[in-house]
This record gives structure tokens, sequence and C-alpha cells, in this order.
């Protein structure tokens, strides 16, 4: 049987932090049970988040064309390393567990800018070069590969339950579930969370319930979001009016919901 292999990434500056924690018994878990990780402590390693025109290695003289330009710098191999080096970790990866502190309902910036240094068009989407087919959702790059987002969260449960004042879950991540993860051809798996994550008393059930999810990563079902080529959606992408007519909101993008 082929040895997997995990790529975690995570976000938390503190390194005594609930989330550090999470991260290193996470990490052991994994390794002991025969699975190969990669790891990227972006804070630990002072990632840069900010795209600039050195990415591509564009002149200050000449304009950035941001998408076309680290394309082109990607097909040459001019990246800079660190975009490299993180691309060739997903590369190897069955599977991501992006691990970060829900900070103003997102992402933490550094992590937010992982993102946008690393899936770069030609990377993590635009067209193929050769067929000039569209490289997204079903048809994205990384099909194959599954995605768990292990989140710290403020907010009370039933603030991030179906009537909490602070949304759904799944709902609240849909850029990060369906417009990162789904979009590059991941498998979008439903997000770990941990509530009241600054009053945690016992330790051992918000780790035993991260561990769990863990086990079940490449065997769960993950988010069933429609496909976009298959018919569902016009050529302007919308859903197609006799799909759930007369309804709105982002739960009909989700077969069955």
């Amino acid at each position: 049987m082929t040895r997997r292999t995990v790529l975690w990434l995570s976000a938390h500056p503190e390194r005594h932090s609930l989330n550090a924690t999470l991260r290193g018994d996470g990490l052991r878990h994994l390794s002991s049970h025969g699975v190969r990780v990669l790891e990227s402590d972006l804070y630990a390693m002072e990632w840069n988040p900010v795209v600039t025109r050195t990415d591509a290695g564009i002149p200050e003289e000449e304009r950035f064309r941001v998408s076309s330009d680290t394309r082109r710098a990607y097909t040459e191999e001019r990246l800079p390393e660190d975009v490299r080096a993180e691309q060739a970790k997903l590369r190897q990866a069955d599977a991501v567990v992006v691990q970060f502190p829900l900070w103003w309902y997102g992402m933490p910036a550094i992590l937010k800018g992982w993102f946008d240094r690393v899936f770069i068009s030609g990377f993590a989407f635009g067209k193929d070069p050769a067929t000039g087919r569209r490289l997204r959702y079903e048809q994205g790059p990384f099909t194959g590969r599954r995605a768990l987002a292990a989140v710290t969260i403020g907010d009370r449960p039933a603030s991030i339950g179906p009537r909490g004042k602070s949304g759904e879950l799944e709902e609240l991540l849909f850029g990060l579930l369906h417009g990162t993860f789904a979009y590059t051809g991941m498998s979008a798996l439903k997000p770990w969370a941990l509530p009241s994550a600054d009053f945690t008393e016992d330790y051992d059930a918000a780790r035993d319930s991260l561990l769990t999810r863990l086990d079940l990563l490449f065997e769960e079902e993950p988010i069933p979001y429609r496909a976009q080529f298959t018919g569902d959606y016009t050529d302007d992408w919308a859903l197609q009016p006799h799909i759930r007519p007369g309804e709105t909101g982002l739960s009909v993008h989700v077969e069955g919901s």
C-alpha cells in the first residue's frame, strides 16, 4: 500500500498556543499511523504573504499584471524559491490540513497571503496550455486531493449553528471550502471547529475530536458541491433555473442540501 502524504498548513503566531498544541498532537498522530507529514508553519517560517512584482520578476518601470505575469514566471520556472518550495509540498500531498484561528470571520492575513502567492494561474487554476480546458472545480488541477479546515473559534457553539448570529460554519467558510478547495479540484471535507476556544477546559476532548477527524481523512464523504461542467450551471455560471427554482443562497450549490 502506498504511503499517504499530508501537508499540514498552519497559521498562529504563538508556539505555546492551543493551536500549536493541537498541531503538534495532530502531526504526531498522523506520523504514528504511517502517514508522511509535510509541514508549513507560516509564522515560524516568517512567510511573506504579500504578492509583489518581485514574485514575477517584473521591473519597476513595467506594469505588473498579477495573474498573467505570475503565470509566466511559473511556466518559465522563475518563481521565488519560497513559493516553489510550497508548490512542491502540495504536489506531494494526498491531503491538506489547513489549521487557523478564525479572525474577523476569515483566515489570518499570513495564511490568505500563502494562497495568494502559491495558488497562482497555471499551477492552481487557469487553462491547460495544450488543450485550453478550464482548470477549475471537477476539472481542477488538484483533483484527487482532500482538504480539511481545522478552525478554532471564539464564538459559542450555537452562534455558528444554522440559526446562529455568526452564520452556519460551512457557509461562513464558503470562500475557503468552495472558492479555494473545490475551485482547484480538491475534495473539501466538512470543517472541524472548536468553538469557545479561549475557554477550553477539556483539552483532551478537543484533541480527541480532532484526531478522530484525522483518522477519517481519507474515508469520509466530502461536501457534495455541484460540478460546474455537467449541466447544473449556465454558461454565465449561474445555477440552471430548473434546479431548486426560487431558492437562493450558498446552500443551492450543494447537492441534496
